[in-house]
């Protein structure tokens, strides 16, 4: 293979990362907005931004999980479809980074880590074959769906503003879960879930802080 055809997927794979990390998250869909909009307390602004920190943490490391399978995907077709995907998670990233601004917060100092961890996993997956890959997105949406549900538990009821974008954020993943399920995504073992929980788990405890 020459060099050149050697390197291009590598310098995408480059250009994504910074992109996802450094650059402003822009949105091809607008914020979802509520009907009612409300004043929150301090207390509550602040709740609110640890709960959407940790919702854009997700959204780095759902990023990066595509684009390290997209870089090893084994035909075209998943690799469009992935990076796809990739292009439509992108919205939530910039509606966490949005609503972080309104509430006077900023996103987690870790986010380089986040983006790098995951995408290591996500080219781990895909390494075994497609269907693999695709079983491993469904698993993280299933896993993503239940963790939204419980910010939608913990958030204030007065910010109608961050549930909406969660809701949203919601029905997004759960397509994107049927999805891959659909193109032959394949069960996952459980200690392969467990293990997914488990890091998740640690990125969520941390990003509510840091």
């Amino acid at each position: 293979m020459p060099p050149n055809r050697l390197f291009e997927p590598l310098l995408a794979a480059a250009d994504r990362a910074l992109r996802a990390v450094l650059a402003p998250p822009q949105a091809a869909r607008p914020a979802p907005v509520p009907a009612v909009e409300r004043t929150l307390t301090d207390d509550e602004k602040r709740h609110s931004a640890g709960l959407m920190r940790v919702n854009h943490a997700g959204e780095i490391a759902a990023q990066a999980l595509y684009h390290g399978q997209a870089l090893l995907a084994r035909s075209a077709e998943t690799r469009e479809w992935l990076l796809k995907a990739a292009r439509e998670e992108a919205d939530h990233l910039a509606w966490c980074d949005q609503r972080l601004r309104e509430l006077g917060s900023r996103p987690s100092f870790l986010a380089p880590l986040w983006y790098a961890g995951s995408f290591a996993i996500g080219a781990a997956a895909a390494a075994m074959g497609d269907k693999i890959s695709m079983g491993f997105v469904a698993e993280t949406e299933r896993q993503v769906e239940g963790h939204l549900d419980t910010h939608l538990d913990k958030l204030p009821d007065e910010d109608s503003r961050s549930r909406a974008i969660v809701a949203s954020m919601k029905s997004d993943e759960i397509h994107h879960g049927e999805r891959a399920r659909a193109a032959g995504g394949v069960e996952l073992p459980d200690r392969v879930k467990q293990a997914m929980r488990n890091t998740s788990r640690v990125m969520t405890v941390t990003s509510y802080w840091i």
